[in-house]
C-alpha cells in the first residue's frame, strides 16, 4: 500500500537553566488544561503521558466489532489495557460495519473500526481526531478533516491447497479441478462482495457481470462450495496467510497481478463516545509503531508502513511473511462499491444457484 511520507515533528519540554542571576530562574509554562475532545493529541493534552493519565480517569473503553482473531486485535486489545490500565468492555465482536453504526446510539462504543463505504456514508457521527502519524497515512484513505483514517489494509487473494495447480488468475479458476469458496455470501459478507469485486476486475476496471458469471459458471458445475469442502478460498490476504501459517498441508497465497484489489479497514471516534479521552489513546496507540505492527503479526498491512520501513521501525521479518503483491492496489471508488451491490442484489441469486 502506497503511503506518503512526512517527517514527524517532536513536541519537547525543556526546563529553564540559570540566568546572570544564580538566585533568579524563569518559570516553566503551564501546561494546557486538558480537553477530552480535542482534534489532537497536542492540542487536547499535550502529551501522551497527559492523555493516558485522562483515559485512566475514565476508567474504560467501548470497542465493537473486534474479533480477537481478525488483525490481531486480541494482541491488540491485552497490550493496550496491560500498557495503559484501561479496562477495554468488548461489544458484539462480530458486528460488522454496518451493525455497528446502527447499534452505537444504544451500544454506545466509543470507536468504530469499518469499511471505507460504510464510514463515508456515516461521517456525521464521528468526532475529528488526527492521530500522531496523521501524516503517514494515505491521502485518499483519510478524511482530510479527520473524522476518519485508515489503520491497515488488505489485498483479495486466491489461497489454495498445493495439489491443485497455482491459479495465476481469477479466470483460471474456472479451469477443471478447482471447487471455490467465497468468504461467505456476498450479498451479506464484505469479504465474499469483495472477492466477485475482484474477479470481475478488467485492467483496474471492475465490470460486475464478469465476476457474477464466473462464480455463475462454478455454481452450475457444482464447484463453488464452503471453505470447508474447497482447495480454493477466495478472501482477503490476511485471512489466507493466518490459514498458510496454521495450515500443515502446506496451504499457498497468491494476489493475482490482473486483479490487485485492496481495500482499508479505518478508524473512527464516535461523536458521542462516553469514555472521549479513552477513544483518543486507543486511536494514538493503534496508529503508533506498536500498534501498527501488532496489526501487522495479524497478517494486515499497517498504513503507516513505508513510513516506519524508512524509519527502521516496521518488523520485517513480520512482513516478510505476507503474500507479495504485483503492484499498488486498486481501490474501489464509493460509486463502483455502490454499483456493485445493486447489481448483486439483483443478479446474484439467479445467476448463482
Amino acid at each position: 500500500m502506497t503511503v506518503r511520507i512526512c517527517a514527524a515533528a517532536a513536541a519537547i519540554l525543556v526546563s529553564a537553566g540559570c540566568g546572570a542571576s544564580s538566585t533568579t530562574s524563569t518559570p516553566s509554562k503551564p501546561l494546557p488544561p486538558v480537553n477530552v475532545r480535542a482534534l489532537s493529541l497536542k492540542e487536547g493534552f499535550g502529551d501522551m503521558d497527559r492523555l493516558a493519565a485522562a483515559a485512566r480517569q475514565e476508567g474504560s473503553l467501548n470497542v465493537i466489532g473486534l474479533p480477537h482473531d481478525w488483525m490481531n486485535y486480541g494482541g491488540l486489545i491485552a497490550t493496550f489495557t496491560e500498557k495503559y490500565g484501561v479496562k477495554v468492555n468488548e461489544i458484539e465482536p462480530n458486528a460488522s460495519s454496518a451493525r455497528q453504526i446502527q447499534a452505537a446510539s444504544q451500544l454506545r462504543p466509543d470507536v468504530f473500526d469499518l469499511t471505507l463505504d460504510v464510514a463515508v456514508a456515516h461521517a456525521n457521527r464521528f468526532a475529528p481526531y488526527r492521530v500522531a502519524g496523521w501524516q503517514d497515512v494515505p491521502d485518499d484513505v483519510k478524511d482530510p478533516s479527520g473524522s476518519w483514517y485508515a489503520a491497515y489494509g488488505s489485498y483479495m487473494s486466491i489461497g489454495y491447497d498445493p495439489r491443485v495447480p497455482a491459479p495465476a488468475s481469477f479466470a483460471d479458476l474456472a479451469k477443471p479441478g478447482y471447487t471455490v469458496a467465497l468468504d461467505g455470501d456476498p450479498l451479506r459478507s464484505e469479504a465474499a462482495f469483495d472477492g466477485v469485486m475482484a474477479a470481475s476486475l478488467e485492467r483496474g476496471t471492475p465490470h460486475v457481470r464478469r465476476g457474477v458469471e464466473l462464480f455463475g459458471k462454478l455454481g452450475q458445475a457444482g464447484r463453488l462450495t464452503d471453505p470447508a469442502r474447497a482447495n480454493v478460498i477466495v478472501t482477503w490476504d490476511h485471512v489466507n496467510a493466518r490459514r498458510a501459517a496454521q495450515r500443515p498441508d502446506g496451504w499457498k497465497v497468491v494476489i493475482p497481478k490482473d486483479a490487485p484489489l485492496g481495500s482499508y479497514h479505518v478508524q473512527a471516534i464516535y461523536k458521542n463516545a462516553p469514555h472521549p479521552a479513552a477513544a483518543r489513546l486507543w486511536e494514538e496507540f493503534l496508529f503508533s509503531d506498536e500498534g501498527q505492527n501488532l496489526l501487522l503479526r495479524g497478517y494486515a498491512r499497517p498504513a503507516r508502513a513505508e513510513a516506519m520501513l524508512m524509519h527502521g521501525k516496521l518488523d520485517t521479518q513480520m512482513g516478510a511473511k505476507l503474500p507479495v503483491p504485483p503492484g499498488p492496489p486498486v481501490l474501489l471508488t464509493i460509486p463502483q462499491t455502490d454499483a456493485g451491490k445493486s447489481y448483486l442484489k439483483r443478479e446474484w441469486t439467479k445467476s448463482v444457484r
